[in-house]
Parts: C-alpha cells; structure tokens; sequence
C-alpha cells in the first residue's frame, strides 16, 4: 500500500504516478461532474422522500431526515464514483444495497482496525499469540476488501474489452490507474496489487 509503504524504489515511483496523472487538478476539475451529480441525485431523493410522505398524510409538511446518514451516504457515493465510478446508496436494487453494505462493513473494521497495537506490535517474540483475536480479524477483513476490489477491477476490465469507458473525461481512477499499470511489475509487485492497493488508499 502507497500510503504505509517504506521509503524506496517502490514508494517513489508509486508516487510519481499518483502526483503526475492521478491527484492533479487538471484530473480533479474533469471529475467535478461526480460531485455535482451526486449531490443533485441526493437532493432529488430527500425531496421524493418528502413527496410521498406528504401524499399519504396531510397532517405535517415535515420529514424527518437523518443528516448524519444523509451526509455518510453522499460522502460514499462521491468517494466510490470518483475512485470506482459506483453508486452504492440511493440504488433501488436489493443486490446492489447489499453490495453497499458488504462494502461499508469492512471498510469501517479497516478503520477501526488500523489503529489497533497488537502485543506482537510491542514484544514480537509473543507474535504467535493472537491476543483480542485481532491478527485473525486483520486477515479477514483483509481478504473481504480484497474480494470487493477485486470484482471492481475485473468489472472495468471487461467495460474496456467491450469497448466502454473509451471518453478520457469520464475515466474514474481505476480507469487510470488501469491504463497507467496494467501489464506492469513494479519492485515485485503485479499491476493488479498495485491498482488495488493504490484504490484503496483513495477511498
């Protein structure tokens, strides 16, 4: 991973790609539209919310909205359309919601995870022993994550092999990151664990 990866050939050429061609601003202005769409999209639900509560009762012209949800959601949305060119919350099929579940569940145990010591961290010849079962969790969510970037990055594989996602301006960043490393060995390392692992410390 770019963002936890040591000092050296790997982390400076990683890097340079993510400076040069990844987190520009000229790459940031093209994907303006994301952001205002999705905020567009969010407010269009908050008011259809707000219609059908009013056609079935006359009683009150308010709605009660959780903000914080609304704010989580919308955040999610523009981070995955600009990153991986989803939408997960605001979907109306049941598979895709369970997606959005599946994809918020094990990112929130990255985070929770990620500031965890272990005692192994402190005293490494108790390494073996797994003390809170965090080791064990760490590697689970590890392999779920790996599982959700993995369908992400064969679903944009294939639009390419079907020829969509050719318009340079409407490229997310796996798209870039795609057409930047496929194919490539960088330090030992397949385009496919770096497109990954470079995804991942975008969202």
């Amino acid at each position: 991973m770019f963002g936890t990866a040591p000092y050296g050939p790997y982390w400076r050429e990683i890097r340079k790609i993510t400076t040069l061609e990844v987190f520009t601003n000229h790459r940031v202005e093209q994907q303006q539209h994301v952001r205002v769409s999705e905020v567009r999209a969010s407010i269009k639900e908050l008011f259809d919310v707000w219609s059908s509560k009013k056609n079935e009762s006359c009683l009150s012209n308010y709605v009660l909205v959780n903000m914080d949800e609304w704010f989580t959601h919308l955040t999610f949305n523009m981070v995955l359309g600009m990153v991986v060119g989803k939408r997960y919350f605001g979907v109306k099929t049941i598979e895709e919601e369970e997606k959005a579940q599946r994809c918020v569940k094990a990112l929130k145990e990255l985070m929770q995870l990620f500031g965890i010591v272990t005692v192994g961290d402190v005293i490494p010849c108790l390494n073996f022993f797994d003390f809170g079962g965090h080791v064990k969790a760490m590697k689970e969510t590890s392999k779920e994550l790996d599982k959700i970037l993995d369908e992400w990055l064969k679903e944009h594989r294939y639009k390419r092999i079907l020829g969509e996602n050719v318009d340079h301006q409407d490229q997310d960043i796996m798209d870039v990151l795609i057409s930047l490393l496929d194919g490539r060995t960088i330090e030992g390392f397949d385009s496919d664990t770096i497109i990954k692992a470079t995804v991942l410390v975008c969202m």
